[in-house]
């Protein structure tokens, strides 16, 4: 199922989050003052990759750390993301919920 899904900008990034989340609980960058809801996805850019071809650059993948707030240890988000293609599992850790964290290239 996903690994037909072909992201071409941050939006489509965004829906994708939320049709796997089940949820519009999908965050980019918040400011504080936004009150999210939970379970939620919160993402923001980490890098761009430039590939090069005679001295320029003819593609670039983004990448994005991806962090789901859950309070299910063994949750479902986390699995689907784990099972996408270009996304791997960074970082768990535990504060006030259970987080996960990934990066996603597209």
């Amino acid at each position: 199922r996903w690994e037909v899904y072909i992201m071409k900008t941050r939006y489509e990034l965004h829906e994708f989050l939320c049709e796997i989340l089940g949820s519009r609980n999908v965050y980019f960058q918040p400011p504080e003052s936004v009150k999210m809801k939970y379970p939620a996805i919160v993402y923001e850019r980490t890098e761009i990759k430039n590939r090069f071809a005679n001295d320029a650059v003819y593609k670039q993948n983004n990448a994005y750390l991806l962090t789901v707030i859950d309070k299910d240890p063994d949750s479902e988000v986390s699995k689907q993301l784990a099972n996408i293609p270009l996304c791997r599992l960074q970082q768990h850790f535990v504060s006030d919920n259970l987080n996960h964290i990934f990066k996603i290239y597209y």
